[in-house]
C-alpha cells in the first residue's frame, strides 16, 4: 500500500525499513539461478553466507541457510558454480539489506546447461545473428589486432608469437581479462567494446586456452554474444577446440579451432606471401615472354610475304597493267578516231558531192526571182521579168526574152 508523507510530516528511516520489511514478508518463495561468488562457512556457525550473482547483468544478492541445508550439497558446490535455490525473501531492518534465506539448493547440471545453450542458441539463431551474410570478411593485412584473453595465459603467448613470426611488424592491442569465473562476461564484453571503438583496430581476437564446458559458460552469455553481433570491427572466436562449441562461435566472424590457429587465419605469413609474389612475378615474366614470342612469329610470319620482302613488286606489277591498260585504251582511241575520220571524210565527199555549189562548179546555174524564189519551170518565167542567175563564181541579172516552148 502506498504510504502518505510529505516533507512536513516525513517518515523515520525505522518506519520505513519497517514497512518494506512488512511488504518483503508478503512474497512468497521462489526459485532462483545464479553463480555463487563468495562463500563463508564458519567453523561452528550453524548459518552459512554465500553471494548469488547474475554474471549477465552484474548483480549480486546474499543468500543465508542453515547448515544442513548447505551440507547436502556441499561436496559437489562451491565458489564459481551455478545453482538453483530455493529461498524466500528476507529484509534485515537493522542494516536495510535485502537477502534471501534459503530452504533448497541445487546444483546445475552439465546436461541442464547444455540444453538451456541449445535453447538459446535456436533463439539467437532465429533472430539471424548467426546468419552467413551478417559476416564480416577479415582484412587481408591487419596493421593493429585486437586481443582479449587472460593474462600472462598460454593463450595470449601463442597468439602473439605465431602472429610475430609470420609477420613481424604486426601490431597488438591486448586486453587482459578473466576468462572464467563471476567477472568473466562483464570484463570481456568491457574489453570488445572498447577494442571496437577504436578505429586503428581492423579485427579483434577473443581467445582462450580451451576448459570444461562449466569453464567456457562466459563465452555463451546472451549479453556477450550480442555485443559481438553489434560490433562493426570482424571478431575471430578462439576459444579452444572443445566439442561443443560455446555460442561465441556461432555469432564471431570467424572460428579458429585454437589461439593458434587464430594468429595464422588472422596474420598472413610473410615467407609464403613472398613466395606467392614470386610466383606471381614469374608467371607474369612467362606470360609477357610469351606474347612477346608469339608477337615476333607473327610479325616473322608477315616480313615473309612477298609483299613485305619487295615491297614495290606489287607497285611494279600494277604499273606493268596500268601501262598496259593505257597502250589498249590508246590503240582503241586511236582505232576509234581513225575510223570516225574516215567515215566523217566520206561523209564530207558525199556532202560536197551533192552540194549545190558543186553543181554550180560543173556549169550549172541557178535562176531566182526578185523575191528570191528559185525558178524550176518555165511557165514561172514572164517574158520580159529580170532574173537573177547564180553562178559558182557569182551572180548576176539576166532578162526573159522567150520562154522556150511558146
Amino acid at each position: 500500500m502506498a504510504v502518505n508523507t510529505s516533507a512536513q510530516s516525513p517518515l523515520p528511516v525505522g518506519e520505513v525499513s519497517r514497512l518494506i520489511g512488512g511488504w518483503i514478508d508478503r512474497l512468497g518463495a521462489v526459485w532462483v539461478e545464479g553463480q555463487i561468488t563468495q562463500l563463508s562457512r564458519r567453523p561452528g556457525a550453524g548459518v552459512v553466507f554465500l553471494t548469488l550473482r547474475d554474471p549477465s547483468y552484474d548483480i549480486s544478492v546474499g543468500v543465508t541457510c542453515y547448515r544442513q541445508v548447505f551440507d547436502a550439497v556441499a561436496d559437489v558446490v562451491s565458489e564459481g558454480a551455478r545453482v538453483i535455490v530455493h529461498a524466500k525473501p528476507e529484509w534485515y531492518a537493522p542494516r536495510g539489506q535485502l537477502s534471501l534465506r534459503a530452504a533448497e539448493i541445487r546444483p546445475v547440471g552439465v546436461g541442464e546447461l547444455l540444453a538451456r545453450l541449445e535453447q538459446l542458441k535456436k533463439s539467437l539463431a532465429a533472430e539471424g545473428l548467426f546468419a552467413p551474410e551478417r559476416k564480416k570478411p577479415l582484412p587481408f593485412l591487419p596493421q593493429l589486432i585486437g586481443l582479449v584473453c587472460g593474462r600472462a595465459s598460454a593463450a595470449e603467448r601463442d597468439v602473439l608469437e605465431n602472429a610475430r613470426h609470420r609477420w613481424p611488424a604486426v601490431r597488438f592491442e591486448v586486453r587482459n581479462v578473466a576468462v572464467q569465473g563471476v567477472h568473466a562476461v562483464p570484463q570481456v564484453t568491457q574489453a570488445v567494446k572498447e577494442l571496437d571503438a577504436l578505429d586503428e583496430v581492423d579485427v579483434i581476437i577473443v581467445a582462450r586456452g580451451g576448459g570444461s564446458v562449466e569453464d567456457l559458460l562466459p563465452f555463451s552469455d546472451e549479453q556477450l554474444v550480442r555485443t559481438v553481433a553489434d560490433c562493426r570491427t570482424p571478431v575471430v572466436s578462439a576459444i579452444g577446440h572443445e566439442p561443443d562449441n560455446p555460442l561465441l562461435d556461432h555469432v564471431a566472424d570467424l572460428r579458429a579451432s585454437t589461439p593458434t590457429d587464430a594468429a595464422k587465419k588472422v596474420v598472413p605469413d610473410v615467407g609464403e606471401e613472398l613466395q606467392r609474389v614470386q610466383a606471381l612475378r614469374d608467371r607474369a615474366r612467362r606470360c609477357v615472354r610469351a606474347f612477346v614470342e608469339r608477337e615476333e612469329r607473327g610479325l616473322a610470319h608477315a616480313l615473309a610475304r612477298p609483299s613485305m620482302e619487295d615491297p614495290h613488286r606489287m607497285v611494279d606489277e600494277r604499273a606493268e597493267q596500268i601501262a598496259a591498260l593505257a597502250d589498249r585504251s590508246r590503240r582503241t582511241l586511236r582505232h576509234l578516231l581513225d575510223r570516225a575520220e574516215s567515215e566523217l571524210a566520206h561523209t564530207h565527199a558525199r556532202v560536197v558531192a551533192l552540194s549545190p555549189a558543186a553543181t554550180l562548179r560543173r556549169g550549172y546555174a541557178v535562176l531566182q526571182k526578185a523575191d528570191g524564189h528559185v525558178v524550176r519551170s518555165p511557165q514561172e518565167a514572164s517574158e520580159g521579168e529580170a532574173l537573177r542567175a547564180r553562178v559558182a563564181e557569182g551572180e548576176f541579172t539576166v532578162r526573159v526574152e522567150d520562154r522556150a516552148g511558146n
